[in-house]
């Protein structure tokens, strides 16, 4: 039941996602009550309009950066510095697939910042990390300072994720499916998990925080002149400071 909204308000739903999406969060809960939210960037399941409810997120991205020197001839002295961007962990890879495959499902906007409070992650397998989650997307344009919201929807469930030479890479999606058919597969997807994601989903005010916070990082990463943010319907809220 991931409800999609867009500017006019009308709710529609999105087809269930079987296939493999700074920014940040990664958290371990050991209980169904324990509901942590960490934060990317940039970043759940009652009804939005227009992006109108109060739901939140700080996506950060880590990354490495490696120097490589290679000599172009032996003969000569001259040598030319390679620069590799691998990545520190799975979140960049989450918020590139929610993006380009879970965001082009909504009207189009200039800015696309989602977040993904984290349930739990199982990082046995380094060729398929299991990563529980209540992801969300918004899209935005910027009008003057303001960013406004111009669609976005929940799409929780399971990500798999492959570790890659220089970073990782989402390689399927496991969705909660809408309707009558929410609760079972919401149950099926988190198992034990779900109370803990059902704790989460349920926090309005956690994830609304988590959206200002992500939202304001992804506006400094990228140099935007905006100090607001505003939801169709709803007066314009004023975004937080944050320091990268």
């Amino acid at each position: 039941m991931h409800k999609l909204f867009s500017q006019m308000g009308t709710i529609r739903k999105s087809p269930t996602l079987k296939y493999g999406i700074q920014q940040l969060l990664h958290c371990r809960l050991g209980n169904a009550a324990a509901v942590v939210f960490a934060i990317m960037g940039l970043a759940s399941l009652t009804l939005l309009s227009a992006c109108g409810n109060k739901p939140s997120s700080n996506l950060k991205t880590e990354t490495d950066v490696t120097t490589i020197e290679t000599d172009k001839q032996s003969t000569t002295p001259n040598t030319e510095t390679e620069v590799i961007i691998k990545e520190t962990n799975y979140f960049p890879a989450i918020d590139r697939y929610l993006v380009d495959v879970v965001g082009k499902l909504y009207a189009e906007g200039e800015h696309c910042v989602p977040i993904h409070p984290i349930v739990t992650v199982d990082e046995r397998n380094g060729e398929d990390i299991l990563v529980w989650g209540d992801f969300w997307v918004f899209n935005y344009n910027q009008v003057g300072d303001t960013l406004k919201c111009v669609s976005g929807g929940n799409h929780p469930g399971l990500m798999h994720i492959r570790q890659t030479e220089n970073g990782f890479e989402v390689t399927g999606f496991d969705q909660v499916e809408d309707g009558s058919r929410y609760l079972p597969s919401a149950k099926k997807i988190f198992g034990k998990k779900y109370n803990t994601f059902h704790t989460i989903n349920s926090d309005a005010e956690a994830r609304e925080r988590l959206r200002a916070e992500g939202l304001a990082v992804y506006a400094k990463k990228h140099n935007l002149s905006v100090t607001m943010y505003q939801d169709y319907g709803w007066q314009a809220k004023k975004l937080p400071s944050v320091h990268l």
